[in-house]
């Protein structure tokens, strides 16, 4: 069940994202300072939503995730020493 709303909520995310560069056409310059990207004004903003999302996956992860992880492993370790008696 849990994966059929997982692949319901990908298409509806592809045909939104779809919808949005549809529907925004316009041709924009985005200057990085180094170089130029023209492209449509929809495919800018789903870039950078992407972009978003991956660079607060990343910093999640590295935040939250593996202190979280760390320390259980240690609690494993010491739970693993308490049962063997050492």
């Amino acid at each position: 069940m849990a994966r059929l709303l997982r692949i319901i909520a990908a298409v509806a995310c592809i045909l939104l994202g779809a919808v949005v560069g549809a529907l925004n056409t316009q041709p924009v310059a985005l200057d990085l300072g180094f170089t130029a990207l023209h492209t449509s004004l929809g495919l800018a903003v789903l870039l950078a939503l992407l972009l978003g999302v991956l660079v607060g996956g990343i910093l999640l992860a590295l935040g939250v995730v593996a202190p979280l992880r760390r320390k259980l492993g240690k609690a494993e370790a010491a739970a693993r020493q308490h049962r063997t008696g050492a």
